[in-house]
């Protein structure tokens, strides 16, 4: 097992989903084989708009052949392993790429390497570029008996705690964003930065004292169910609009129509709490609207017609 980055960008044309599966040519087969297994960091090069910089990370569970584009390969992303970063990690640091295997003897760039749709790259940078991109999280990282007491599946296994903290080692830095409270709390820290703290349904923005934000991240599709920890399945929503949407009270349309179950039985208090024209309030970036695929999931194995 190796990991390794692949280059994605927002107008790629090739067949991907980055949170589910990646598309290839045949050439990059050899350096995608090594990553099953294993983790990869996204990259988005300069081409298809794309912003120079690392985003996100998630496992490899497997590689398989495109039987409809001849020549070309799919690499599967393991379920609930893809989490972006909370912020862009740029190509260079100080000067330096973050990728040493790019750096040639005399400085400059390895540019046959550099382009490359996928990549070999160390231990030690993987875990420098993920350690960039969730500088944050580190601040408030769960305590150790939180760690021991969910496994990495985010099952409670142990009563133990020590009134220690974590320190961010490469292989702890994986086993820590491997964990469902980790992963949760990074879900929702990016939901409701995309909504800014604002419930889609009811336009609501109530904030406490603390500057903490009453909305709640709801996965629309939900993890249990393979839904990735991505904005794009995401709606920021208060408590009372997030318990109904899990419940299949409330869905929401291609269109971004919010759809009230006809098993709702007080439909003037629903009025009272939905925005006037019954239209979700969406994110201000484009790619961080609900993602059809997942809204068309909720209304089919969740909401009551």
């Amino acid at each position: 097992m190796a990991k390794g980055v692949f280059i994605h960008n927002p107008q790629s044309v090739y067949d991907d989903r980055p949170e589910e599966y990646y598309n290839f040519p045949k050439v990059y087969l050899s350096r995608a084989k090594p990553t099953v297994g294993d983790w990869i960091i996204y990259y988005e090069s300069g081409k298809g708009r794309g912003r120079k910089s690392y985003k996100a990370i998630a496992k490899v569970k497997a590689i398989r052949e495109d039987f409809i584009k001849p020549g070309h390969y799919y690499a599967d992303i393991a379920p609930n392993t893809y989490l972006p970063f909370d912020q862009l990690v740029p190509f260079k640091v100080d000067g330096q790429p973050n990728e040493s295997l790019l750096s040639l003897e005399d400085g400059r760039i390895n540019g046959g390497l550099a382009i490359s749709a996928v990549r070999p790259i160390s231990e030690e940078d993987f875990a420098k570029i993920v350690n960039l991109g969730f500088e944050d999280e580190f601040a408030e990282l769960p305590r150790i008996d939180e760690l021991q007491n969910y496994d990495e599946q985010g099952n409670y296994v142990s009563d133990f705690a020590q009134p220690e903290y974590v320190v961010p080692t490469p292989r702890l830095t994986l086993q820590t964003l491997q964990n469902r409270k980790v992963r949760d709390r990074v879900f929702r820290r990016q939901v409701i930065k995309a909504y800014s703290k604002t419930c889609a349904f009811t336009g609501l923005n109530f904030v406490n004292g603390g500057g903490r934000a009453e909305v709640e991240a709801a996965h629309i599709r939900p993890v249990s169910n393979d839904g990735p920890d991505v904005v794009s399945n995401g709606l920021a929503l208060s408590g009372t609009i997030h318990w109904m949407f899990d419940r299949g009270y409330l869905s929401i349309s291609d269109d971004h129509d919010i759809l009230v179950s006809r098993h709702v039985n007080n439909i003037d208090e629903i009025d009272r709490l939905l925005v006037t024209d019954r239209k979700a309030i969406m994110p201000v970036k484009e790619s961080d609207w609900p993602h059809p695929a997942y809204m068309e999931w909720h209304r089919a194995e969740c909401f009551k017609t």
